[in-house]
C-alpha cells in the first residue's frame, strides 16, 4: 500500500529550493571534497525523483529501521526494532522462524550474499542466515558460540565480511559456504567496532564507537585520525575505485586513497550527524542524517531532500539502493522510497509564477520560453526563471510562441504579433497589429517558416503571412476552412497546413484544399498537427487521432480507445515516436507499430502521476507539446511544465521476478511443499503471487497457466491471484510470469507443483473394487437372464411335449382306432366275398392302403411320444439312418462325436434330430455323394451339429428359395429358429454341401458348462 500520494510529496520534496536558495547559492563555493568547489545545481537537485512513504498505516511494523538489504530473488528486507520485515512491492510481512527454536528480535544489520541468502545480525550474540524460508544460526559454524558479530560489510569481490568480537577482534570472510579469517588484529583499541569495509584487497577499514578509524593491513591496525571530524564512526562506505566515505557524529570524511579529507557541507541548524551511507549507480553519495533528513552529494554539490528551515525531521537510520535504482531510507516512523521519474516537472517550488501553463517553446537546449494562462511571457534558462516585460507582454495573455534560435515570435490575446531578438545579450522587440496589416490583433497560432517568413493564425480573422515586412491575409473567402486557426505547420514538401474548427486546410503553391469528415477526419474540429520523418502528417482532433499519408486522411484503426479522445497537443521525437497530450492523458505512440495495427499494449505507453507528472490534463494552446533541439519533449500541463527525455525511455527496466507466495484450498492455507498436497474434495484452489518490481508495482502484469488444465497462458492481468474450481485429483504444475513497468516479460517463470489428493471414491483401489463389483453384477445379471431364458425355453418345451402327448393320445384313441375298426370291418367284408368277385380285389387294395396309413400313424404317434431313454443316443440315432432308409449303395457314412455328450431336453433333442435327419436323408437321396460325414460337437459354449458330403451340391436358387412343393430346407430353418439355434447351409458343385447347426450352451444344456474332450 502507498503511504501517501505522489503529488503532495513531490511538492514538499522540492521545497528545499525556495527556503534554502539564498544560502545554498552562497554556499556553492564553500563545499569542498578535494580542492575545487562544487556548484549547487538547483535545477537538478531533487526534482527528478518521486517520493513515496509507508508507515504503520500501510502495514509497516512500528519501530525504528536499522538496515535495508535486497536478496537475489528480488525481495526487499528491513531490519527493524520488531524483527525482520520482507517487502514485495505491495505488502510487508514480519518474518517469524517457525522451523526452529530461534527467535528474531532487534535486527541491527542485513546483508545479502551471492548464494541468495540473507545475513541477519541481531543485538544479542547471534548471527543468522536466512534462505529458502529457514533460519540458520551460523555462530556454531564459526566455532565461536560465545562471540558477538558487531559489524557486517562487503568486500571488493562481493563476499560477506563480518567483524567478530573475540579478544581484540577478527575480520572473517564468508564465501563458498565456508568462513575464512582475513585479519586477526593486535594493538587495537578496546572500543567496539561499529562498521567494517574493504577498499582494496588486503586493506580493511573498521570504525569504532569512540576510538576513531583504523586501517588493517598485514594483521596490524593503524589509526587514521587526521581529517576525521569525530572519533565516533557510525558508518563506512567503500567504492569500486578504492575510496572510502566515513560517516561520523560530526560530519563526513572522504579517503581519496592517500589522505582523509573532511567534506565541508553548508551550515545546517545543527551539526550533520551521518548515520547511513550509500552510493547509487549514478555516483551520487546519499547520506542519512540525524536531524537534517536525507542529503545527496555529487559533482554538482549538495542537495537536500527537505527544507530544514521549515521542518524538523526524524533520523534517517538506513539508506539503500535496490536493483532498479530506487533509493530507500528508513526511520523510526517507517520507510520512504525515492524513484527516478520519467518526467521532470517544474512548478511554483522551482520558480514558476503559476502552475497553470499555456504555450511552451524550447528555443535551445538550455532555454525554454513559456507563458502562463493568466498572462505574461517567461524564460527558463539554466534553472532560473525570468519574466519578459518588453512591449507590454507582462500585461497581456500570450496564446502562442514560435520562432528559431535567437528569434522569437509571440501571438498575443490583444496586442497582436510581437517579434523578439536577442543579440549580444540585448533583447529587442517589435509588435505588429491590425494597423500594420495584421488580420486581427488576437493571434492564436504563430509559425516561423523555413524561409524566415511568419504565419499568424488569428482568433477570428483568418491567417496573416508576414514576408519582407508586408502582410498577406487569407480568409474563408480565399479557401480557408475557417477564420479561426488553432494550429499551423509547414510540411517537409513546403505545404502549409492550417488546423481550424471547421476542418483541415492546406495551401500548396497558392492553391487551397480543405479536408472534412467526409475526407476521413474523425472530427472537423482540428486542434494540433505534427509531421514525422517519413512525411506522415499526424492530426489531433476533438474526436481522436488521424493521419495523412498517400494523399488521403485515415482514422486510426483498431482497438485504440485512448486515441479516440480529444487531443490537445502533438510532437515527434528524434526516434520517430509521437507524444501527445489529451484532456486527461499523456501518451507515447510508436508510429510504426500503430500503422501496422499492433496491439495497444505494444504501440502505446501511458504516463501518469507515478512517472513524475503533476497532472495528466493538457492545455488547449497552440504548441502545448514541443520538442527541443536535444530531442526532449516538453509538455505544458494543467499543473506545471514537464519534460521527458525519450532516450532514457529506451533503457529497459530491470525484469520483474515472479514468486508464488501462497496456495489456498477453500480459503484454508496449504503448505508450499514439493509437491504441495491439497486435501481431497476442495472446490476452490487459489494461487497468490507477486512480481517483484519495486519501482511501480501497480504496473506489473501477470500471465499464468495450469499444466494439465489450461491450453496456454492467460491474458495479461494486474491481479495477484488466480482461482481454479472443481479440479480433479492428480498432479498439476502452476506457472506464472511477470512483466516489468515497461511491459517487458521476464522469461523466467515461477512454478509450483502440487497434487490434489483423491477422495475415497477416487482412489485406484476403490475404482478397481468398483470395476470388479460391476463385472460381477454384469455376470450375475447375465446368468440370471440365462436362467430366465432357459426356464422360459424349458417351459415352452414342456408345453410342446404335453401338446404332442395329447395329440398322440388323440390320434391313437380316435383316428387310429377308427381306421383299425374300419379295417377290421373291411376285412370281414372282404372275407365274405367270393374270390372271383371284382369287388374283392378293390377291397384288398383299400385294406393294403389303410394298413399303410395305420402304420404311418403309429410311427407318427411314436415320434410324438419320445422316450427319455434315448436322450444320450443322438449319435446312434444318426448312425441307424442308412439302415432305416434301406440304402445299400457303397457310400462312406460315419458319425463323429467331439466332446463329452450331454443330456438335452427331449423336445430340443427331437428337433435337433429332425433337422439332422432331414440333412442326412437329403444327402443320401439327392447329393449322389461318395462320402457323408456327421459330426456332433459338445463344448462349453455350444452344441454343434455338422453334416457334410462330397456330392453335387444344391442349386443356388433352390438353396435360397427352396424347391416348389418341397419343404425340407424351409422346415429345417423354421425348426432352428424356433429352438433359438443358428443354421448355416454351404454348398458348391465341386465341394459338396455342408449343413451346420449351432445351439448355445444355455439352450442346449440348460447353462451347464462342460469339459471338452476329443473322441
Amino acid at each position: 500500500m502507498r503511504g501517501s500520494s505522489i503529488c503532495p510529496n513531490r511538492t514538499s520534496f522540492r521545497g528545499w529550493y525556495n527556503g534554502l536558495r539564498p544560502w545554498l547559492l552562497a554556499a556553492a563555493g564553500v563545499l569542498c571534497l578535494a580542492a575545487p568547489a562544487m556548484a549547487v545545481d538547483p535545477n537538478r537537485a531533487m526534482s527528478q525523483y518521486v517520493r513515496d512513504r509507508w508507515g504503520t498505516e500501510s502495514g509497516f511494523p512500528k519501530g525504528a529501521v536499522y538496515d535495508i538489504a535486497q536478496t537475489a530473488d528480488g525481495y526487499l528486507w528491513f531490519g527493524t526494532e520488531k524483527g525482520l520485515v520482507r517487502f514485495d512491492g505491495t505488502s510487508f510481512q514480519l518474518i517469524r522462524d517457525s522451523n526452529s527454536n530461534l527467535t528474531v528480535g532487534h535486527v541491527l544489520g542485513l546483508m545479502g550474499d551471492r548464494d541468495g541468502g540473507l545475513w541477519v545480525r541481531l543485538r544479542r550474540p547471534t548471527l543468522l542466515r536466512y534462505k529458502d524460508g529457514r533460519f540458520e544460526n551460523v555462530m556454531a559454524a564459526l566455532g565461536r558460540r560465545t562471540s558477538t558479530v558487531t559489524a557486517m560489510g562487503r568486500m571488493q569481490d562481493g563476499a560477506l565480511l563480518v567483524w567478530v568480537l573475540e579478544g581484540e577482534g577478527s575480520a572473517i570472510k564468508y564465501e563458498g559456504n565456508r568462513f575464512e579469517t582475513q585479519v586477526t588484529t593486535t594493538g587495537l583499541s578496546r572500543s567496539p567496532v561499529m562498521s567494517v569495509s574493504e577498499t582494496t584487497p588486503g586493506t580493511i577499514w573498521i570504525g569504532t564507537r569512540d576510538a576513531g578509524l583504523f586501517r588493517l593491513q598485514r594483521g596490524k591496525a593503524e589509526a587514521v585520525a587526521e581529517g576525521l571530524p569525530d572519533p565516533k564512526i557510525n558508518c563506512l562506505l567503500s567504492t569500486r575505485e578504492g575510496q572510502l566515505w566515513v560517516g561520523t557524529d560530526n560530519g563526513i570524511a572522504h579517503w581519496d586513497g592517500h589522505k582523509l579529507v573532511t567534506a565541508k557541507l553548508p551550515v545546517f541548524p545543527a551539526p550533520v550527524r551521518a548515520l547511513a551511507l550509500t552510493r547509487d549507480r549514478d555516483e551520487n553519495i546519499w547520506v542519512g542524517t540525524n536531524a537534517q533528513g536525507l542529503i545527496r552529494l555529487n559533482a554538482h554539490g549538495v542537495s537536500l531532500l527537505d527544507d530544514v528551515s521549515k521542518h524538523s525531521f526524524e533520523a534517517v537510520t538506513a539508506v539503500f539502493e535496490d536493483r532498479e535504482g530506487n533509493i530507500w531510507m528508513g526511520s523510526a516512523s517507517g520507510v520512504e522510497r525515492l524513484r527516478d521519474s520519467v518526467f521532470v516537472t517544474y512548478g511554483e517550488p522551482e520558480g514558476l509564477p503559476s502552475e497553470n501553463s499555456g504555450p511552451v517553446f524550447p528555443e535551445s537546449a538550455g532555454r525554454t520560453w513559456f507563458a502562463p494562462v493568466d498572462g505574461g511571457l517567461y524564460k527558463l534558462e539554466n534553472g532560473k526563471v525570468s519574466a519578459v516585460q518588453a512591449e507590454g507582454l507582462g500585461r497581456d495573455v500570450v496564446y502562442s510562441i514560435g520562432g528559431a534560435p535567437g528569434e522569437l515570435w509571440v501571438g498575443r490575446q490583444r496586442g497582436g504579433l510581437t517579434g523578439l531578438r536577442v543579440e549580444r545579450g540585448v533583447l529587442t522587440a517589435k509588435t505588429y497589429t491590425k494597423a500594420n496589416g495584421l488580420a486581427q490583433n488576437s493571434v492564436y497560432a504563430v509559425h516561423r517558416g523555413r524561409d524566415g517568413s511568419v504565419w499568424a493564425g488569428t482568433l477570428s480573422g483568418g491567417v496573416s503571412h508576414l514576408e519582407h515586412g508586408r502582410f498577406t491575409n487569407f480568409k474563408v473567402t480565399d479557401g480557408l476552412a475557417s477564420n479561426t486557426v488553432s494550429s499551423i505547420l509547414e510540411g517537409a514538401d513546403g505545404t502549409m497546413w492550417f488546423a481550424t474548427p471547421q476542418g483541415l486546410s492546406a495551401l500548396v503553391q497558392g492553391r487551397w484544399r480543405t479536408f472534412s469528415k467526409k475526407d476521413g477526419l474523425p472530427s472537423e474540429s482540428v486542434s494540433s498537427l505534427a509531421e514525422d520523418a517519413n512525411g506522415v502528417l499526424w492530426i489531433g482532433t476533438s474526436a481522436g487521432l488521424a493521419y495523412y499519408r498517400g494523399g488521403r486522411i485515415q482514422k486510426v484503426a483498431g482497438d485504440y480507445a485512448a486515441l479516440k479522445e480529444p487531443i490537445l497537443g502533438l510532437a515527434i521525437d528524434q526516434r520517430g515516436s509521437l507524444w501527445l497530450s489529451g484532456s486527461n492523458r499523456v501518451l507515447r505512440v510508436q508510429c510504426g507499430l500503430l500503422l501496422k495495427g499492433a496491439p495497444p499494449a505494444e504501440a502505446l505507453r501511458e504516463f501518469g502521476w507515478a512517472d513524475g507528472l503533476h497532472s495528466v490534463e493538457g492545455v488547449k494552446r497552440h504548441r502545448s507539446v514541443a520538442a527541443d533541439p536535444d530531442g526532449r519533449i516538453w509538455f505544458s500541463m494543467n499543473r506545471g511544465l514537464s519534460v521527458v527525455d525519450p532516450v532514457r525511455q529506451t533503457i529497459v527496466s530491470a525484469p520483474s521476478i515472479a514468486h508464488i507466495q501462497s496456495l489456498a484450498a477453500d480459503g484454508a492455507a496449504v503448505a508450499l511443499g514439493n509437491p504441495a498436497r491439497v486435501p481431497a474434495r476442495r472446490q476452490r484452489i487459489t494461487f497468490g503471487f507477486v512480481g517483484l518490481s519495486l519501482s511501480v508495482p501497480e504496473r506489473v502484469r501477470f500471465r499464468y497457466a495450469l499444466d494439465g488444465f489450461d491450453r496456454g497462458w492467460s491474458e495479461p492481468t494486474p491481479a495477484h491471484e488466480a482461482v481454479y474450481t472443481n479440479l480433479g485429483p492428480g498432479p498439476y504444475r502452476f506457472r506464472v510470469i511477470a512483466s516489468n513497468v515497461d511491459g517487458v516479460w521476464n522469461g523466467n517463470e515461477a512454478t509450483l507443483k502440487f497434487e490434489i489428493e483423491p477422495a475415497v471414491w477416487q482412489t485406484w483401489w476403490f475404482r478397481l473394487c468398483g470395476a470388479a463389483l460391476l463385472i460381477l453384477m454384469i455376470v450375475a445379471l447375465y446368468r440370471l437372464r440365462l436362467m430366465q431364458l432357459t426356464g422360459q425355453l424349458n417351459m415352452r418345451f414342456e408345453e410342446r411335449l404335453a401338446e404332442r402327448t395329447r395329440i398322440a393320445q388323440d390320434l391313437h384313441d380316435t383316428l387310429l382306432q377308427g381306421f383299425l375298426s374300419a379295417s377290421m370291418q373291411l376285412h370281414v367284408a372282404a372275407d365274405t366275398l367270393p374270390d372271383e368277385s371284382p369287388a374283392k380285389t378293390r377291397l384288398e387294395r383299400i385294406l393294403k392302403l389303410m394298413s399303410q396309413v395305420i402304420e404311418e400313424g403309429r410311427n407318427a404317434v411314436q415320434g410324438l411320444r419320445s422316450q427319455r431313454s434315448e436322450i444320450h443316443d443322438l449319435d446312434q440315432a444318426f448312425s441307424r439312418i442308412q439302415q432305416e432308409l434301406g440304402i445299400q449303395e457303397d457310400i462312406n457314412f460315419r458319425v463323429i462325436v467331439q466332446g463329452r455328450p450331454q443330456s438335452m431336453h427331449p423336445i430340443l433333442r427331437d428337433e435337433v434330430y429332425r433337422i439332422g435327419r432331414e440333412a442326412v436323408v437329403n444327402a443320401f437321396r439327392h447329393a449322389q455323394a461318395r462320402s457323408i460325414e456327421v459330426e456332433l460337437e459338445y463344448t462349453a459354449k455350444q452344441f454343434r451339429f455338422l453334416v457334410r458330403d462330397d456330392g453335387c451340391g444344391i442349386d443356388p436358387h433352390v438353396l435360397k428359395q427352396g424347391r416348389e412343393g418341397h419343404w425340407g430346407l424351409p422346415g429345417m430353418r423354421e425348426r432352428a429358429e424356433w429352438i433359438g439355434a443358428k443354421l448355416h447351409v454351404y454348398s458348391s458343385p465341386t465341394a459338396g454341401t455342408e449343413v451346420e447347426l449351432s445351439v448355445p450352451n444355455h439352450i442346449a444344456f440348460g447353462g451347464k458348462r462342460t469339459g471338452r474332450t476329443k473322441d
